[in-house]
């Protein structure tokens, strides 16, 4: 988790924690207050912005104080939108069977899309099970061509779904599809970095609001990419000490325990 709480991160995960409940634009003389309390000076918030206005993530407005602020484009609320359900959902029952594979083929004139397509996939979570051939839980699938019809990459896919009959076991063949070592190892960071905040506030007085949002904001920047890095196998295809549900557990108390009274602190 190296390049986690950079400031332009901070930034995203706040707008998706707290921005969105904004009436119009965020002064930013808010967001410069409320990433300080992160530790993110304020040129660093003033770059960070104007690098994600050219992105076209955020743009500029007046603040219901008229003075000059930022607002979420359509598309970046959408993008949003669609990760509640991953970043907040619980983890999937170990009923769900299934894969839903992804093949594709992109002329060379348009490889740009075929990076696309790959990181696209990688991002939702899809395992590669051959070159071109990319496979996921069959839960992933409209979630999956959802992102393809977005995105306008549809022409390029096909979609089907199935189940896995051979010729290594399953278990076996899930850890060529995944780096499950990689996954492993970003849960174990999440808990290293989080597990003892959550212990302090189950001992300690009842949430402080700045503290409260510093160390929500911080958590859920760390978590909000590993319910993409983890396609969320069943339990039988994962190594007996798998961290997962560990860290998804200590996000959903940090969660429940802080978001709310970290909402006092940001007073938008």
């Amino acid at each position: 988790m190296a390049e986690l709480h950079t400031p332009r991160s901070l930034i995203v995960t706040f707008y998706g924690a707290y921005g969105r409940t904004a009436e119009g634009a965020v002064p930013v003389s808010s967001l410069i207050r409320l990433l300080g309390a992160a530790g993110v000076d304020a040129p660093s918030v003033r770059s960070s912005v104007s690098r994600l206005k050219r992105r076209g993530f955020l743009l500029p407005g007046r603040a219901p104080d008229g003075s000059a602020g930022y607002l979420l484009s359509d598309e970046a609320r959408e993008l949003l939108e669609d990760g509640d359900r991953r970043i907040y959902g619980s983890r999937p029952a170990d009923g769900d069977t299934g894969w839903v594979l992804a093949v594709f083929s992109v002329p060379e004139q348009e490889r740009h899309k075929r990076h696309l397509l790959r990181s696209r996939l990688a991002r939702l979570g899809f395992g590669t099970a051959a070159p071109g051939v990319w496979i996921a839980p069959a839960r992933l699938y409209d979630e999956t061509r959802h992102m393809l019809e977005r995105l306008q990459l549809r022409p390029y896919v096909e979609l089907f779904q199935g189940e896995h009959l051979g010729f290594a076991p399953t278990v076996e063949a899930v850890g060529r599809w995944w780096d499950l070592t990689a996954i492993a190892k970003q849960h174990e960071e999440f808990l290293d970095l989080h597990e003892p905040v959550l212990r302090g506030w189950q001992t300690g007085p009842e949430p402080e609001p700045q503290q409260a949002y510093r160390d929500y904001l911080l958590a859920l920047d760390s978590w909000r990419r590993l319910p993409y890095a983890d396609p969320g196998l069943p339990s039988a295809l994962l190594p007996a000490d798998w961290p997962g549900d560990r860290s998804a557990a200590v996000f959903a108390e940090l969660h429940a325990r802080l978001r709310d009274a970290g909402a006092a602190y940001v007073r938008l």
